[in-house]
């Protein structure tokens, strides 16, 4: 797995960890940010390298189901675009203009 798709399974983790099973969860907490690899993470829950693998794989697929359904990521990557782009020419009317926007 490359390093873009760990960050963006990571990131979705924390918008959509608690949507998912607790054994998804577990598993995806366990390798994405504790580093755990695969065959740790099945003799500690004492299943199979594979089912951890599948379990792993389908949790990505529900996070970014949820993101793509309820788009939390997106929506907060715009404002800080949107807060960027107010730091660079801050004016009160684009800030009641984001106010207005996002809220």
């Amino acid at each position: 797995m490359e390093l873009n798709e760990m960050l963006e399974v990571s990131i979705l983790l924390d918008y959509y960890r608690n949507l998912l099973s607790d054994r998804q969860k577990e598993y995806l907490l366990e390798h994405f940010e504790e580093d755990l690899s695969l065959t740790e993470i099945g003799k500690k829950y004492n299943v199979s390298r594979q089912a951890v693998y599948d379990n792993i794989r389908r949790g990505i697929k529900i996070l970014r189901d949820y993101e793509e359904k309820i788009g939390f990521h997106k929506r907060d990557l715009e404002l800080l675009s949107q807060l960027n782009e107010l730091k660079k020419n801050f004016t009160i009317e684009k800030l009641n203009e984001i106010i207005e926007k996002n809220f």
